[in-house]
């Protein structure tokens, strides 16, 4: 039985079962393209494409194989094609390194996972003006001294407290962690 085929769907629709996978996917792979480009916004620019590119060719999926890697397979190309368009930017990982993280990602997808939940439970306990200062960086994509602007402090300092926070969340992540095997 085919896609379109589910006696559920009208012709030319998702079957049931590979919205809930489509659905299921959108974390992994929003995980996966971040990690390979480091940028919220510029991933969440690529997940809308993949998502675009994974509905139009519906149809090809063979359910019963691995949704997660069809999908990954897409976002990779989506990102390949980000990374062209982008042969300006400053810094770029070329194809091996990018690569590697691929596949690191797609034999681990419930590691991340615990990560990101870790991660999002440690910055909840930063001081709020670490928080901040994250929050700026990371994820408003702010370049070193336009966060020193933004939150009124010189530049190097700034950097000192970044590295000092960032520490402080893998320490913490660590130990997230460690809770979680006992």
């Amino acid at each position: 039985m085919s896609n379109t085929d589910s006696p559920d769907n009208k012709p030319g629709l998702p079957s049931e079962e590979f919205v809930r996978e489509f659905t299921r996917s959108q974390r992994y792979l929003y995980l996966f393209v971040l990690a390979q480009i480091g940028k919220s916004h510029d991933a969440d620019e690529i997940l809308q494409n993949t998502n675009l590119v994974i509905w139009t060719k519906f149809s090809q999926f063979q359910p019963g194989t691995n949704f997660l890697s069809w999908s990954y397979q897409i976002a990779s190309f989506e990102v390949m094609k980000f990374r062209q368009k982008a042969q300006r930017s400053k810094l770029l990982f070329d194809d091996d390194v990018l690569s590697g993280i691929a596949q690191s990602l797609d034999r681990t997808p419930g590691v991340w996972e615990s990560r990101w939940q870790a991660l999002e439970q440690c910055l909840q306990k930063l001081h709020a003006t670490d928080q901040q200062i994250i929050r700026k960086r990371y994820l408003n994509g702010l370049s070193g001294k336009e966060l020193a602007d933004a939150v009124g402090r010189p530049v190097n300092s700034l950097y000192q407290s970044i590295g000092r926070i960032r520490k402080s969340l893998l320490a913490c992540i660590n130990r997230e962690l460690a809770g979680d095997i006992r």
